[in-house]
């Protein structure tokens, strides 16, 4: 073979290696080598590859096809590949530059070239550039020579940390920033020991004549100006029992605490309560002894109930200061107003008056003629008409302001006692109230909050349903190895029906209720005293709870669950009256809170079985045991004595012998001497025979003659007051 013949041999079988190992190579059929993007043909005669010895690359263009046309093209065996769709590409609406290059599969470099070529994209020059003009996205897609379709955006929050987006207090302000503000003070103490008098008597009124009952049921929150000049805000809470919370929640907001203990009574149980929730909070305390006028008051025993109490006097080497006082008639008020206000000075009781407000809501409730009313104390910065504010899993923008007296106020600082309405929804007493920047923050932030709550409610289920899963598999587990202990040719069969999912356990008697109350604060202290009810005789059912009146929607859903609701100083509207009364719902109404529950002990009451309660009528001790003939039947009978009371024919009776019953049940025979008779007076003798032919009798058996009678039940419950 010439050299020059074998140089091309194996240079063509080169270039045709070389193009099969090539990616873009699409098809070689041993004459027709086609590239995937069709722009050219290598027609292979013959190598080593495909059994020839000549390769030729030629151009795809159809002019020079024709023009190298030959004997072996003729034969040549063409193959056309079909066209490939263009690949469709997700968009959407603020897509960013990343997230597109993404759905290209392409570099970010390539999607900012094919941004060159498309009208209005200068702006989106960053890879996290959000393109809001939905066009560009086309434009761009259709540049890259695909097509595409709109979707809902995708979600990312696997690929990037989600922030935090809740709300929280400032930094502590600098020295600098701080000014002096007037001193919070919470009046505590024992219902009836003249607490709410006291008050009236440091600020010229007579709240007490407002309180239903002459008891506190509310944080009262009033700024009030002494005699001397002083600034003060006192807080006045409630000493009833039920209304612990209310009086937690005053001792954390305040600068001091004023214990009004009655003189004649001493420290009682609130007063601890009181004392208690004052440590806790480290608040220093002011102990005003009131009653000291009556003729039953001790003041020194009452001193000597406050070192048992753990407060430690001055006069016993301590640092807790006792006025005597009497509010009633103002013996030794100004004695008191001094040592509250050397207290405070000692405090040096500071705030920063700027910035973004903080505060903390004592009261909310719902009024009829201006809405959500909420009661706060600002404890950081100045309120002002229009500020927008967010407590708990409530927001709204201040509409107007209040003072303690209704009148309007255009701005609030530290320390005062503000009403506050143009909330979105009703927060709850206790709340911490922050002021953020708009109301789109805002309604981020109870977003964020209220799906905070939802996690930590599919923590809790998750943990219940763990818990049912793991119950399932134990039995689950039992029976497996119960089947394979029987062998695979026997079946377990069931043991009756299959149990039900979801099982009502509760089918004695139900009390159903509705719940409205004045104010977020009493409506929380009526939740804590239901849920103390824990009898298993009658099961109470709270339906709904709510802040306001009563509307048309309550009384529907009392009369589909066949409740009653009670309110709690609220007013009943004239229409809804009339709509109870069509649907047979009873309303009930109260101002007191024990009056409250009493009534609702007595409806619980209502609701029980009666029981059946044993009452003995007498008595018979059995003297000698009788055997007599009835037809072929030998049949014992009971010799006795009556020695208490009477005994009747038709009672019950009991055989009792040694402390163990024998027989419990009814008579077929009562005789004296030969007659049957129904009663057998006191000392006298008869013959007793019972129902059971079986039973014996023996000289000294005791039989016991008594009745059911049919009583109603009174509930168990105590609130504890």
């Amino acid at each position: 073979m010439p050299i020059l013949l074998r140089s091309w041999i194996l240079r063509s079988c080169l270039v045709t290696r070389s193009l099969m190992q090539l990616p873009r190579v699409r098809q070689c059929t041993g004459r027709v080598l086609t590239l995937a993007s069709g722009e050219a043909v290598v027609r292979v005669a013959g190598c080593g590859l495909c059994g020839g010895h000549q390769a030729t690359l030629i151009h795809h263009s159809a002019t020079l096809a024709k023009k190298r046309k030959g004997r072996d093209e003729k034969h040549a065996i063409h193959v056309n590949p079909k066209p490939k769709k263009s690949e469709v590409v997700s968009i959407w609406k603020n897509m960013t530059v990343q997230q597109l290059a993404e759905a290209l599969n392409t570099d970010l470099d390539t999607v900012f070239e094919l941004l060159l070529y498309v009208e209005d994209s200068d702006s989106y020059d960053e890879p996290h550039s959000p393109i809001d003009n939905l066009r560009v996205s086309q434009d761009a897609v259709k540049k890259a020579g695909l097509r595409f379709r709109i979707t809902n955006p995708v979600d990312d929050t696997h690929t990037r940390e989600e922030k935090n987006k809740d709300a929280f207090r400032r930094p502590p302000p600098q020295e600098e920033e701080l000014v002096r503000r007037p001193p919070v003070v919470t009046i505590m103490g024992h219902v009836d020991h003249g607490k709410t008098t006291l008050l009236d008597a440091l600020r010229h009124s007579s709240i007490v004549d407002t309180e239903f009952g002459g008891i506190t049921q509310h944080i009262g929150a009033f700024s009030v100006k002494l005699d001397s000049g002083e600034q003060v805000t006192f807080l006045d809470t409630p000493g009833h029992a039920a209304f612990g919370a209310m009086r937690a929640r005053g001792a954390t907001v305040t600068d001091v605490v004023v214990l009004v203990v009655a003189a004649d009574d001493g420290v009682m149980e609130q007063t601890q309560e009181s004392i208690k929730y004052a440590l806790q909070a480290q608040v220093p305390i002011v102990v005003a002894i009131n009653k000291i006028d009556k003729p039953e008051a001790d003041i020194e025993r009452t001193k000597r109930m406050l070192l048992g109490a753990g407060l430690q006097l001055e006069e016993a080497g301590g640092d807790v200061q006792a006025v005597g006082i009497s509010a009633l008639h103002g013996t030794n008020l100004d004695q008191l107003v001094e040592a509250v206000v050397m207290q405070a000075e000692l405090l040096n009781v500071r705030a920063d008056p700027k910035g973004l407000v903080e505060a903390t809501v004592i009261e909310a409730r719902v009024d009829t003629g201006r809405g959500k009313v909420v009661t706060c104390v600002v404890q950081r910065g100045t309120l002002r008409r229009g500020a927008v504010l967010v407590a708990g899993t409530a927001w709204g923008k201040v509409r107007n302001m209040f003072d303690d007296t209704g009148r309007p106020i255009q701005a609030a600082p530290p320390a005062t006692p503000v009403q506050i309405i143009g909330w979105r929804q009703l927060p709850s007493a206790g709340d911490l109230v922050l002021e953020v920047e708009s109301e789109h923050r805002a309604a981020e932030v109870v977003g964020s909050r209220q799906h905070q709550e939802i996690e930590v409610k599919m923590a809790e289920d998750e943990v219940a349903i763990k818990q049912k899963l793991e119950e399932h598999l134990r039995v689950y587990r039992a029976q497996l190895e119960e089947k394979r202990r029987l062998g695979i040719r026997r079946k377990l069969r069931s043991r009756g029906p299959r149990e039900k999912e979801i099982r009502d356990e509760d089918t004695g008697p139900r009390v159903s209720i509705v719940v409205k109350g004045d104010v977020d604060g009493s409506v929380e202290a009526i939740l804590n005293v239901l849920d103390t009810y824990h009898s298993p005789e009658c099961h109470l059912d709270l339906i709904s709870y709510g802040v306001g009146e009563i509307t048309p929607s309550d009384v529907s859903m009392a009369e589909a669950f066949k409740g009653t609701i009670y309110t709690f100083n609220t007013r009943v509207p004239d229409e809804v009256r009339k709509a109870a009364a069509k649907s047979r719902v009873a309303i009930k109404e109260h101002n007191i809170i024990y009056h409250f529950v009493d009534d609702l002990k007595e409806e619980i009451s209502n609701h029980l079985p009666e029981k059946e309660v044993e009452e003995v009528l007498g008595e018979a001790n059995v003297i000698e045991e009788f055997i007599i003939t009835e037809g072929k039947k030998k049949v014992a009978v009971a010799g006795c004595r009556c020695v208490k009371g009477s005994l009747k024919k038709h009672a019950v009776y009991r055989l009792v012998r040694e402390q163990e019953v024998l027989f419990e049940g009814k008579l077929s025979s009562m005789r004296h001497l030969k007659s049957e008779v129904d009663t057998i007076a006191r000392g006298r003798d008869c013959g007793l025979k019972v129902d059971d032919e079986e039973v014996r009798f023996q000289p000294g058996d005791t039989l016991i003659c008594y009745q059911l009678n049919k009583v109603k039940q009174t509930t168990d419950w105590d609130p504890g007051f």
